[in-house]
C-alpha cells in the first residue's frame, strides 16, 4: 500500500512435521531446565570435559563408535532435561513467584515428594497441595508442572541397577562390563548414561559399549508391515527351533544391518546340521571311552592325533579371543570351518579306519579316542554361548551329572605338547598334497574307474620338503591319503612334481575295504586282509602316525 514491497513469491521449503500425524509442528521458544555442559562446578571439571575423558576410557565395539560418540559430546549444546507433557516423571521444584529462584530447601522438599510418590504413585506430585510441604510459604511459590526428559529417566537407570548388582561398589560408583544397544543409542541411552554417570561419579557407568545394526530383509530393506517383509522371531523359533534363531543372530556381523530371509535361514540350518552331525560322530565314537581308565598320555598319541590337538588349540584360542571382542560371527565361522573342514573333511575322515578296524582297547584306537574326548570337551564349551540347548544336550550325553550344566564350566584346557609348531607345519604339507591327490582321484571316479579313494593307488613325485613330510609317515601314509597304496619319488623342482592315480589291481577286504595283496592269504578268513585278521585274532597292527 505504501509502495515498499518490491516482490512477492511463494517458497517451498523444509519444515518440521510430526512423523505420526504428518502435520507441521509448531516450534516455540519457552523457558526450560538445562544441564550445563561447560559450567564450572565447585569441584572438578565441567561435565563436557568429564564426559570426553569417559569416552576415551571406554572400549567400543565396533571401534568406530568411539569417534562418533566423542564428536556428539564435543559438539552438543547444553542438555535440556525438561518437557511439557501430561505424563512422565515430574520435576518437583517450587519457584519463587517474584525472584524465580528455587526454594532454598529444594533437596529436602524433593525427599518429601519422593516419599509421597512411593506410597501414592506418580500422581501424588500433580495432586499435591503446596501448603502440605511449604506451609505458610505456599503462597509465595509456584509448583511447576514440567516433567523430565525420558532420556534422563533411562540415563539414570545405572544408579539403581548397578548399585543393586554391585553392593560393595557404591562409594566409587559401580560400572557395568557392557552396555549394548542399536546404533541410534549414541544419541540416546549411551549418551544420557554417560552424562549422568560422569555428573554423579566422574566416570561412565560402563566399561564398554557395543553397537549393533537393525534387522532388515534379504534385500536390505527395513521391515515394514505395509511392505509385507516382516520376519517374526516367534514364528522362526516355532518352525525351526530357538537354536536356529540364535545361530542366525550369532553368525551375522552385527556391526552392519542384520539381513534375514528364508534363504538365509536355510543356510543357517545347514550350518547347524553340520555342527550337530559332527557332535554326534564325536559322542558316538567316545561312547565306550572312560577318560580316567582309557586315556593315553599325549606323548604316546599318534602323530595325526597330536596334529588334531594342535589345530584344535589354534581354533579354540582364536574363538576365545573373538568371544572376548564380542565378534560372535567369527566364532561361528571358526566352528563351521572346524567341523566341516578340519574335522569332517580331514581328521575324522582319516580316523574312521583306525576307530572301526583296530582292536577296541589298542593304543592306536585309545589315542584317537583321547584326542576326540578333548576335541568334544572343547567344541561343546565353545558352542554353548550360541547353541545353548544343543550344548546342554551333548553335555548330558557325555556322562555328566543331571544337575550339572555346561554353563557352569570354563573353557577346556587342552594338554600341552612339545614340538607342536613343527608337527603342525609337517602335517600342513601332508594335508595340502592330500587335497591335490583327492582331486585327481575324483577325476578317476568321475570316469567310472574307481568307486572310492580306497580303490585307488597313488604315485607321488614331490620336492624335498613335501617328500620328507610324507615319507615321515612310513607305512601309515596310505591311511592319511585314504588310498590302498602310495609310492613316493623325490624331484628337484616344483615343475617336475606330479600326482598320478590308478585303480588297484588287488582284491577288496570285506572288513576295512582296502584293496591289498594280502586279501585271501589267511585260509581261515579268505575275504580279509592280513591286517584285519591280526586286529581280530592276533596281536593287532602297529600304528605310529595315522
Amino acid at each position: 500500500e505504501v509502495g515498499a514491497l518490491m516482490a512477492k513469491a511463494s517458497i517451498t521449503h523444509s519444515y518440521m512435521h510430526c512423523w505420526r500425524h504428518k502435520t507441521p509442528v509448531i516450534y516455540r521458544a519457552t523457558a526450560q531446565w538445562f544441564v550445563g555442559m561447560d559450567t564450572q562446578p565447585a569441584d572438578g571439571a565441567p561435565l563436557r570435559e568429564r564426559a570426553l575423558r569417559g569416552v576415551e576410557s571406554t572400549r567400543f565395539f565396533p571401534a568406530w563408535g568411539q569417534s562418533r560418540l566423542h564428536a556428539m559430546i564435543a559438539n552438543r549444546p547444553d542438555w535440556c532435561i525438561s518437557r511439557q507433557r501430561n505424563w512422565g516423571v515430574p520435576i518437583p521444584f517450587f519457584l519463587h513467584k517474584e525472584t524465580g529462584e528455587l526454594h532454598p530447601r529444594t533437596v529436602e522438599l524433593m525427599e518429601g515428594v519422593a516419599q509421597r510418590v512411593e506410597t501414592r504413585g506418580i500422581e501424588a506430585w500433580f495432586a499435591l497441595d503446596p501448603a502440605e510441604l511449604l506451609g505458610d510459604e505456599a503462597g509465595q511459590y509456584d509448583k511447576i508442572s514440567d516433567t523430565l526428559d525420558v532420556w534422563f529417566d533411562s540415563g539414570t537407570t545405572h544408579w539403581h541397577v548397578l548399585r543393586g548388582s554391585h553392593p560393595d561398589g557404591h562409594a566409587e560408583g559401580p560400572r557395568a562390563d557392557l552396555y549394548l544397544e542399536g546404533s541410534d543409542q549414541h544419541r540416546g541411552w549411551f549418551h544420557s548414561s554417560l552424562l549422568t554417570g560422569c555428573a554423579i561419579d566422574g566416570h561412565p557407568p560402563y566399561k564398554a559399549l557395543l553397537t549393533h545394526g537393525f534387522a532388515v530383509d534379504g534385500q536390505g530393506r527395513k521391515m515394514s508391515k505395509s511392505v509385507g517383509n516382516v520376519v517374526v522371531p516367534q514364528e522362526v523359533s516355532g518352525k525351526l527351533g530357538a537354536e536356529i534363531l540364535r545361530l542366525w543372530v550369532a553368525s551375522t556381523d552385527y556391526s552392519g544391518e542384520l539381513s534375514i530371509s528364508k534363504e538365509i535361514l536355510d543356510r543357517v540350518v545347514e550350518v547347524y546340521r553340520r555342527v550337530r552331525n559332527t557332535l554326534r560322530f564325536l559322542l558316538a565314537n567316545t561312547a565306550d571311552f572312560d577318560v580316567a581308565r582309557d586315556a593315553v598320555p599325549v606323548e604316546a598319541w599318534l602323530d595325526l592325533d597330536r596334529y588334531a590337538l594342535a589345530f584344535t588349540r589354534k581354533m579354540a584360542a582364536q574363538a576365545e579371543a573373538d568371544f572376548g571382542r564380542f565378534e560372535f560371527h567369527r566364532v561361528v565361522q571358526a566352528l563351521q570351518v572346524f567341523c566341516a573342514e578340519d574335522l569332517g573333511a580331514f581328521y575324522l575322515d582319516i580316523l574312521k579306519d583306525r576307530l572301526y578296524t583296530t582292536a577296541p582297547g589298542s593304543t592306536a584306537r585309545r589315542s584317537a579316542q583321547t584326542a576326540l574326548w578333548h576335541i568334544t570337551q572343547t567344541l561343546v564349551r565353545l558352542m554353548a554361548p550360541v547353541l545353548s540347548f544343543t550344548a546342554e544336550e551333548a553335555w548330558a550325553v557325555m556322562g555328566n551329572d543331571a544337575e550339572d550344566s555346561v554353563m557352569l564350566h570354563t573353557w577346556h584346557a587342552l594338554p600341552a605338547q612339545e614340538g607342536e609348531e613343527g608337527l603342525a607345519a609337517r602335517w600342513e604339507l601332508v594335508r595340502a598334497v592330500r587335497g591335490d591327490a583327492l582331486k585327481v582321484i575324483e577325476t578317476l571316479r568321475g570316469e567310472g574307474k574307481v568307486g572310492s579313494s580306497l580303490q585307488a593307488e597313488l604315485d607321488l613325485a614331490l620336492t624335498e620338503d613335501k617328500y620328507a613330510a610324507l615319507a615321515s609317515l612310513g607305512e601309515d601314509l596310505r591311511f592319511a591319503m585314504m588310498t590302498s597304496a602310495v609310492r613316493l619319488a623325490r624331484v628337484e623342482s616344483a615343475a617336475e612334481e606330479s600326482i598320478v592315480a590308478h585303480p588297484s589291481a588287488h582284491a577288496k577286504c570285506d572288513r576295512c575295504w582296502h584293496y591289498v595283496a594280502s586279501v585271501g592269504q589267511v585260509a581261515e578268513h579268505p575275504t580279509l586282509c592280513r591286517r584285519c585278521d591280526s586286529n581280530l585274532h592276533g596281536d593287532g597292527e602297529d600304528r605310529h602316525h595315522a
